[in-house]
């Protein structure tokens, strides 16, 4: 698992998530939310995930709350 920030969070049920040393934000959608619905999060919220191949590249999959 990977640790991250909620970068930001988009009103359609997604968002993107921070990663130190990384320069572009990965996407996530609400589907993928573990323990915590997708209106308790909050931008600066950390994270932890796992990173899957999307069709639009990678992407956060079991994002949880930590």
């Amino acid at each position: 698992m990977q640790e991250g920030t909620i970068a930001k969070i988009m009103d359609k049920g997604y968002g993107f998530i921070s990663r130190e040393g990384e320069s572009k934000d990965l996407f996530f959608h609400s589907n993928e939310l573990q323990n915590v619905s997708f209106d308790d999060l909050r931008e600066g919220d950390k994270v932890s995930f796992e990173v899957n191949q999307g069709m639009k590249g990678p992407q956060a999959v079991t994002v949880s709350r930590v």
